[in-house]
């Protein structure tokens, strides 16, 4: 994973020392959140893995069923998105994104605009196992941005050629997707030269609703991961009550990845630390959980 996250791999790594606690931390009457916190938060996606081949092997059961049937609620979801794979995890993410009635775009777009091709086509192997998203789950050019990302079809739209799309917001949409970040940037600046606005400030003046958000991700991703994930965690606890499922959603993809530049961006840009955001949101175990993959408040 990245060398830019909270969570290292654990020296002296014992996985079946560490199935051995998790096991008894399971045992008898209660569980010990605090026993489980201490391994799951500070093993890497790696370790996490053997993890649960070795408790598999030893205990014969999954070890993702038996936290599932002892814990509940936020915890056991970060707990339980833990020890995922990223591509498993972030497949995991759109499914439940797209099931029921309604579709949560925001996921998908932040899911979607935020990982490299590479990390798509995974997370499209992973997804292979279940169903595809069919086209009622969005629309338009909603639906055509999905598409695109989630295919991975950088090379094959551009040998297709750009004629191919009618609109404006397709051109511009190809662009976006078939052009690397530092060629993206150098064309942003070249924008504001023109344009004399940036280019987010073009893209609020002239498109509204979904498709604003579409190119608001794309175009904050690539000007910097770490101050667009910032945003959503502050857009997750900000005002009354928190959004839980961004909030878990990219602590658990980023810990490993980012986390350090995230704080960094978050501190920047609200005045406030992340740790002390998340400490006001949240309690219990699911808050101890999130200040472990937050790391330290400075």
């Amino acid at each position: 994973m990245g060398t830019r996250g909270t969570v290292k791999e654990a020296t002296d790594f014992n996985p079946e020392a560490d199935a051995q606690k998790l096991k008894a931390a399971m045992k008898g009457i209660g569980t010990d959140e605090s026993a489980i916190i201490a391994i799951i938060a500070h093993r890497s996606i790696a370790q996490r893995q053997q993890i649960k081949m070795v408790y598999k092997r030893d205990f014969g059961k999954d070890l993702d069923e038996d936290l599932k049937s002892e814990l509940s609620g936020q915890f056991e979801k970060v707990v339980t998105g833990l020890l995922k794979t990223a591509p498993v995890y972030d497949a995991y993410e759109l499914r439940n994104a797209i099931k029921g009635a309604g579709t949560d775009e925001a996921c998908l777009l932040e899911i979607l605009a935020s990982r490299s091709n590479a990390e798509i086509k995974a997370l499209t192997a992973a997804y292979s196992q279940g169903n595809r998203p069919s086209q009622s789950c969005t629309s338009g050019t909603a639906f055509h941005l999905v598409v695109m990302l989630y295919g991975a079809l950088v090379q094959e739209m551009y040998d297709a050629g750009e004629a191919r799309w009618g609109t404006d917001e397709d051109k511009f949409l190809t662009i976006l997707c078939i052009r690397n970040r530092s060629h993206l940037l150098r064309v942003f600046q070249e924008y504001l030269r023109i344009a004399g606005r940036d280019i987010e400030d073009s893209i609020k003046r002239e498109m509204s609703g979904n498709l604003e958000e579409i190119f608001l991700a794309i175009v904050r991703c690539v000007k910097s991961k770490p101050a667009f994930f910032a945003e959503r965690l502050h857009k997750s606890m900000k005002g009354l009550g928190t959004t839980d499922s961004i909030l878990i959603r990219v602590m658990v993809s980023r810990c490993e990845i980012d986390m350090l530049d995230i704080k960094t961006e978050f501190l920047k840009m609200y005045g406030k630390t992340l740790h002390s955001f998340i400490k006001g949101d949240t309690s219990g175990h699911y808050g101890k959980i999130l200040l472990e993959l937050c790391g330290p408040e400075k």
